[in-house]
Formats: C-alpha cells, sequence, structure tokens
C-alpha cells in the first residue's frame, strides 16, 4: 500500500511488484484483495492507486485524535461539577454523541432512548437545533417525530420551536427532566471546523439550584473544546 500510495497517478502490478521485492503471483493476489476491500482501486489503464476506504480510514483516525485531544478538558468539567459531560455533532441531518466522559461520582443518564431520536427532549439536541438554520431545522424535525418521553417532553412542534427561539439563557439551553425524570441538563454549541456539536452535562434534578454555576463553567470550556478540535492536525 506505500508502494501505491507513492505513485499518484497509478503504477502497475509489475513495478509495484519489482519496488517491494515481491513475486508477481503474489503481488496480483495481494493487489486482488485489496481491490476487493476497498483499500486501493483499479484504473482503466490497468494501474492501482489507493482506494475509498484508505481515504475513510484517515478520517476516522483523524476524528479520534481530535476526540484524544479535547477528552481532558471534558474530564476536567466531569470532576470540577461531579456531572458527566456529553459531546454531540450534528452529522448527515443526525445529533450523535460523540464522547462521553462519567465516572464513579458522576454517572451518566440512562440513554434508554437513542440521541438520534430524542435531540428534542435533550439539552444536547435543542442546543443543536437551536444552531441550525430553518431549513436545516425543519429537515430535521420533519424526520423525527416529538415522542412523549416523559410528562415534561415537548411533544408541540410550535411549542418546541417557540421555546428555541426565546431561549433566555441562550446559547446555554436546557432540559428539565425532558428525557428522563430526575435529571436536568445543560447544553452549549461547540464546533469541529464547519460541523456544529453541542457540549452538556447531566445532573440530578435535587441539583437544580446549580444551573446557574454550571452554565457559567460550560461556555469557556466550550470555547476550550471548539479551539481544540479546529486545530489542524
Amino acid at each position: 500500500m506505500e508502494a501505491v500510495a507513492a505513485h499518484e497517478g497509478g503504477a502497475p502490478a509489475k513495478q509495484l511488484a519489482r519496488e517491494v521485492g515481491l513475486p508477481l503471483a503474489t503481488t496480483y493476489h495481494l493487489l486482488r484483495t485489496l481491490a476487493h476491500d476497498g483499500y486501493v482501486r483499479k484504473l482503466d489503464d490497468g494501474g492501482f492507486v489507493i482506494g475509498d476506504k484508505l481515504h475513510l480510514l484517515h478520517a476516522g483516525s483523524r476524528g479520534q485524535e481530535l476526540l484524544t485531544r479535547i477528552r481532558p478538558t471534558l474530564a476536567a468539567l466531569r470532576d470540577e461539577l461531579s456531572a458527566a459531560a456529553y459531546l454531540t455533532f450534528y452529522e448527515d441531518g443526525e445529533i450523535r454523541v460523540a464522547e462521553i466522559v462519567d465516572g464513579p461520582r458522576a454517572p451518566r443518564v440512562d440513554l434508554w432512548v437513542g440521541f438520534e431520536d430524542a435531540g428534542h427532549a435533550t439539552a444536547l439536541g435543542k442546543c443543536v437545533l437551536r444552531e441550525l438554520d430553518g431549513d436545516s431545522r425543519n429537515d430535521y424535525l420533519s424526520r423525527h417525530s416529538l415522542a412523549d418521553l416523559t410528562p415534561r417532553t415537548i411533544t408541540h412542534r410550535s411549542e418546541l420551536l417557540r421555546q428555541l427561539d426565546a431561549a433566555p439563557t441562550a446559547p446555554a439551553v436546557t432540559d428539565l427532566e425532558e428525557y428522563s425524570l430526575g435529571t436536568v441538563c445543560v447544553a452549549v454549541p461547540v464546533y469541529s471546523g464547519d460541523t456544529l456539536g453541542s457540549l452538556g452535562v447531566s445532573l440530578r434534578a435535587d441539583r437544580l439550584s446549580r444551573i446557574d454555576e454550571v452554565r457559567a463553567r460550560l461556555l469557556p470550556t466550550a470555547n476550550r473544546v471548539t479551539r481544540g478540535l479546529s486545530l489542524t492536525i
């Protein structure tokens, strides 16, 4: 694969066999296997170039490296607030959890309904929806029903939009037992380059009196996370 990558315009099997010192039959076998799995691609002229699968692996590796870079910041937030920290991103039209940093003194909320189907009921999801433009927000809501998860869940689209647009503590957004009874959450927006996401923490409902303190800590932490995610690797 290193030999293939060294030839941007592609190289034939015979040339690659000479360069790596392998018998031609073995080289053909390896190239067929790699092409079948998507790691290399055979051109019409018989040359071989790097395939899409390798590019996807590189992108995934970069994403993991970015998360590794900001994980200490999330852990520090968890320890300071004694609350589990969550990071989501809006990708391919869905709100997906990228990282959860919890611990014995900061347990995560029971994810009994996937975040992709609960954007309307979580602070993390509502934070993303608030930051989206009108068309993207309408597209998301047209594909996701506002399921009734607890007696506090907002299930009417007009009311959800009204609360998103009128959020008094914006850009911070709260979930007051709307996803899970006994749990409140706060989230603020973050970005990884042009990709929108949200950073949030979950607390027991009996700690609601600390919510102003939580908001005050989340905002500067979100700025650090955005800087960490946006730096070139």
